[in-house]
Formats: structure tokens, sequence, C-alpha cells
């Protein structure tokens, strides 16, 4: 087997999608498992399209998602540059030597040849309008004129090169995912391999560039199947055929219902991120938020993307990076489309955080609370994440769950102060208010014994007033377990919160 080289090749116009991020996710497994490299190559030969601090934004997402280049963009290398604008000179020797060995032309079609020629196509009742061998003959290019006339066009400098597609002419591609797709040539296009700006398109650089550098496999977006029998024609035109690296071609994200693709749009209807990082558009200043900063953790959202279109044939779900990378294999990527399912991404996050230390989840709750300016000892801090933990969602959980420990409520949950605030609740909660009063500290097991004494003193069931009780403390129908709540708020504040509770709310169930 040869060296496994492998490339994630964005384009640098706009925020990069959370497909590129699995794209790119692929591609360092297959890379790592076999030793290989991962090498980022920058695609940016559309230059009306490129967006200025878009290459930043690709580089800082593949870092926090813990996906390292060893070759290319922002690291350097022996194939340097790896900016296809800054290799525009390396393409036009190749775009003549197709022209020499009679695989491309020079086109000298304007905008409005090629509108006359897709009308003409169409009154003849013609469901393909493509510039082909089929309609090449009838055009302006150094196929029809003469060798005068293109030389005086040339010198004009306003051409393009396109490719020579032959016609009726079987093309193989092979697809590690799907086998054996064959393409008949006429439904190829001639497709331009270089632009009149002088810059090459896709087809062409990519296909010069994975050359060069050496590329065993190119893993990639489904979109671009279509356009591999056009590839498999250029590495056999140029020579290359035995260094064709193998296709792979990813089956496309979906939206969660399955309906179609997933899109920006679809994305912001529904309330998720489709992008890894918060992304800020140049012209626009529309704020798209990220991935990173809804909470989610790379190491969760990796997991997730990795089984959007893949499986390891285990009921194992929780995989680490090295464990992906042991367990990852091409042959078991599906052919049909991965609904992206959202709930699944916040369950893979719940389970990481769930994973981590009391310690760990810490540094999420004191980093909100030094936002807040609210002061909090680490103990306190630890002993909050340890009973929240199993609650949470997301960092930020533990602050937006539990502002209750550090902000007593001023007003308490309707629905639950309407049916559970009676005479009973008042009658059990001043009584404990009393009695935890004359306890030297209030631990939870201390907080438990004295609400069953009372209650059973006063002969009614604690069960009865328990949501009645939980809402005098944190304002909310639920919440961690109630009597070490109780623990950690300390003595002194839950007596201040029952005081306030017991003056504000009504037997009737008003405040």
């Amino acid at each position: 087997m040869r060296d496994v080289r492998v490339r994630f090749a964005p384009s640098p116009t706009g925020a990069l999608h959370i497909g590129g991020v699995r794209t790119a996710l692929y591609n360092y497994l297959l890379a790592r498992q076999y030793k290989g490299t991962m090498i980022l190559r920058i695609e940016d030969t559309d230059q009306g399209r490129f967006v200025p601090g878009a290459e930043e934004y690709i580089l800082k997402s593949l870092e926090w998602a813990g996906i390292k280049i060893d070759e290319g963009a922002g690291v350097g290398g022996p194939h340097a540059p790896y900016r296809q604008s800054e290799r525009k000179g390396i393409y036009l020797q190749y775009a003549q030597q197709l022209i020499d060995q009679g695989h491309a032309y020079y086109a000298f079609d304007t905008e409005q040849d090629l509108e006359a020629m897709r009308e003409r196509l169409k009154k003849e009742g013609s469901d393909n309008q493509q510039y082909s061998s089929a309609t090449r003959l009838y055009m302006r290019n150094s196929i029809t004129l003469s060798e005068s006339e293109v030389n005086a066009l040339l010198k004009s400098g306003s051409y393009v090169i396109r490719l020579k597609v032959p016609p009726n002419e079987e093309v193989k591609v092979i697809d590690l995912i799907r086998g054996e797709v064959v393409v008949n040539s006429s439904q190829v296009d001639d497709k331009v391999l270089m632009k009149s700006d002088g810059m090459p398109t896709y087809h062409l650089a990519n296909v010069v560039d994975d050359y060069l550098m050496r590329i065993s496999h190119v893993i990639r977006g489904d979109e671009w199947l279509p356009s591999a029998p056009l590839h498999v024609l250029l590495y056999r035109y140029l020579g290359w055929t035995n260094e064709m690296p193998q296709f792979v071609h990813l089956p496309l994200l979906l939206k969660p219902d399955g309906n179609g693709k997933l899109s920006k749009r679809a994305a912001d209807q529904m309330g998720f991120p489709i992008f890894p990082l918060t992304w800020t558009d140049p012209e626009s200043g529309e704020v798209a938020k990220g991935f990173r900063e809804s909470g989610y953790l790379p190491e969760a959202l990796i997991n997730f993307l990795a089984f959007l279109g893949w499986n390891p044939g285990t009921t194992q779900e929780i995989f680490s990076m090295e464990e992906l990378i042991h367990a990852f294999s091409v042959e078991r990527i599906g052919k049909t489309g991965a609904k992206f399912d959202i709930q699944k991404a916040q369950w893979f996050n719940q389970q990481y955080l769930r994973a981590k230390s009391d310690d760990e989840l810490t540094s999420y709750l004191l980093e909100s609370l030094a936002k807040e300016n609210i002061s909090c000892t680490k103990e306190k801090a630890i002993k909050i994440c340890s009973i929240m933990k199993e609650r949470v969602t997301f960092p930020q959980d533990f602050w937006e769950q539990g502002k209750f420990f550090f902000i007593a409520p001023v007003s308490f949950d309707e629905s639950v102060t309407s049916k559970k605030w009676n005479e009973d609740a008042v009658k059990v909660l001043s009584a404990y208010k009393d009695a935890i009063n004359n306890t030297l500290t209030l631990d939870a097991a201390t907080a438990k014994s004295t609400l069953e004494a009372v209650a059973n003193e006063l002969n009614i069931p604690s069960g009865k007033i328990m949501q009645a009780f939980r809402v005098t403390i944190t304002g909310g129908a639920s919440g961690p377990d109630l009597m070490v709540t109780l623990e950690i708020l300390g003595k002194a504040e839950v007596i201040a919160r029952l005081d306030y509770a017991l003056q504000t709310c009504l037997p009737a169930g008003r405040h």
C-alpha cells in the first residue's frame, strides 16, 4: 500500500460548514490510522468569492476540533505553497501540455455566444445544454477557427482553456464506498480548466495538486461525485493513471427530519449552529453562533460527527479520538445521507460532561461566576457541580440552572404555588424553619431527618409538601437533590429564604 497522504481542501469563501469538519475528520482518521500525513490545502482559485478572514477561521476551527495538520497552510511543508492562488504558474504548464497533446483547446466564446447556444438547444428540445462534444463544433474555439484567427484571438487575452472530452465513451470511477461507477462521456461537458483571468478552475487545480502532493486518497463530499469522471480523464490525459488517488465520496448531511440537505437556513430555523465557531460575516456584519460558543465540547462534537455516515459495527457509541482512529474504516461509511440529529449531539455533550471530574467541571461554573462578578469558593463550586452534573447538557448550564445557589428567588413558579402552597405547607415549613434554627449545622442528613421529624409531629406526610419546599428554596419546580442543596446554601441562607417565602406566599397560593 502506498503511503497514506490525504488532504482537506476547503475554499475560503466564508465560515467552515460543519459538514466540512466531518470531511476533515474522516481524512484525519484515515491518515492517523495508517501513520500517514494530513494536509491542509486552501483552494482559493475563485477570487471573486474570496472572503477575508475565512482561511484563519478554518485553521482555528480545525485546531479547536483537535484535527492536527501535518503539512499545508499555516504549517508549511515540502510541497509549498499550499494556497492555489500562489501556485498559478504551475497549472498553466499542465493546461498547455493538454493542448499540445490534443486533449484541450482554447475557447473564445463570449457570454452572449454561450447564452445563444443554450437558447438554440432549448428550442431544439435538447435536455443537455452544455458545452460538449455535441456543441463544440458550432462554437468559437481553436477547433473550429483557423490558426491565424486563433493566434489573433490569443493576443487579445480573452479566452479560456477547455478539456476536450471524447464522445460516447464509458468512464469508470472506482469509489471505495459505492464501488464502480460508470458514466458515459457524452454526459460530461467540456469543463473550463483555465479561466480568462489566468486562474485554474477547481478541476485542473485539484488534480494537479493531488498528483504533485502525492495524495493517496481523496475523501470529499458526495456533491463532487458527478465531477469524478472528468478528473479520471484528466489523470489519464496527463499520464498519471497509476498515481490516481482512491476516491471516497461521503454521503450528504441531511436536515434532522431527513428531508433535504442540511443548510444554514434550516439550522437557523431549528435553533442550532451550523459552524464550529462563531462567524461574523465581514460584509453584512451578521453573526452566526458556533458550536463552541453554544457550549459543545470539541471531543463530543467530533464523536457525534464521526457517526454521521460511519458506524463501528458494534454497540459502542462513546469514542475518544484515539479510539476513533483505531476503529475507523472507509468500508463502514454508508451510501445514504445522514440525518443531523441535534438531540443526539446534545446527548454526546451530556455524556462527555458527566465523564469529567467535579474538579474539571468547576472551571466552567467559576468562569460564568467571574463574568457575573460573583465570588465563590472552589469547595462550594465543586459541591454544586457534583449535584448538577447529571442534569446539565452544556457547561453554561451550571450557572444558568444553578443561579439559585447564589441569588435567592424573589418570585416563585406559579404552577407549583397555585397547587402546592397550602396550609399544610405553611405549617411544616414554619416549623422546619424554627427546628433548623436550633441545629448546630445543616448538612444533608440533618436537613432530611429534621424535615421528617417535623412532618411526623404535625402528622403531615413530608412528600405532600416537597414541591412547595423546593420552590421556596430555588424558585422553580425542579432541580438537584434538595437536601444537598440546603447543605450547600447553609443554615442562615435557608432560614432567610423560608422567611421570605412564608411572608410572600399566601396560603391561597398567590405571591
